[in-house]
């Protein structure tokens, strides 16, 4: 009767099992596990289209701003913002002849600072039927990167234009190249951030939406 060759046959599968097993424990399976972001880190998706605003104009030093029931308020947009507002709409679709994609989801500046954000995107949002998401307060950049980069895309964020390096860095695009050395005091851009196969890039786009913008 013929024999097995040594180190075959059950015994010799059985021990290798027992061996690497421990192995196999560890993750050491041949497959690379799936990878979560760090605590803190954006969601590492491979696409991702971010579209960032700074509110529309605020009232000059010594004026005062106007609330949306017309009343006082140093928080509040200028007229000229609220009329930036009311235009904003044209940018995106369903508007005819709009030039920027229509925003899967809308973001402002909340907690309890000023409206200006909030107000800004109010009539964008009415007619995109997309509510606002004001959960997040300027200095909370890093949580507002994570929760835009986890959601359907397109996003527009609207934000205090003090907030919008940190938000950039926060989302891992701020060492893209075109990005301005400093952020210009402008209300009439649009910032758009792509990112495809894990690579930011940068365009900044004018608004021209009222008499006077670039």
């Amino acid at each position: 009767m013929p024999h097995a060759p040594a180190g075959t046959g059950p015994r010799r599968r059985t021990v290798l099992a027992a061996a690497l097993a421990p192995l196999a424990a560890a993750g050491c399976s041949g497959e690379e596990a799936p990878r979560t972001p760090a605590p803190g880190q954006p969601p590492a998706a491979e696409d991702a289209l971010i579209m960032v605003i700074r509110h529309a104009e605020k009232p000059y030093a010594g004026d005062s701003g106007r609330d949306e029931e017309g009343e006082d308020d140093p928080g509040s947009l200028a007229g000229r913002g609220w009329r930036r507002a009311e235009e904003l709409p044209r940018l995106f679709p369903p508007a005819r002849g709009s030039s920027l994609p229509r925003p899967a989801a809308v973001f402002a500046a909340g907690g309890k600072g000023p409206a200006r954000c909030r107000q800004t995107v109010t009539a964008l949002a009415a007619a995109l039927r997309t509510p606002v998401r004001t959960e997040f307060a300027v200095g909370s950049e890093p949580a507002l990167a994570h929760a835009a980069l986890a959601g359907p895309m397109p996003v527009l964020v609207c934000w205090e234009h003090t907030g919008i390096p940190r938000l950039v860095r926060a989302l891992g695009a701020h060492q893209v190249l075109g990005l301005p050395a400093t952020w210009p005091d402008r209300h009439d851009l649009v910032w758009q951030f792509t990112r495809r196969s894990g690579r930011w890039s940068f365009r900044e786009l004018p608004q021209q939406l009222l008499p006077g913008d670039a």
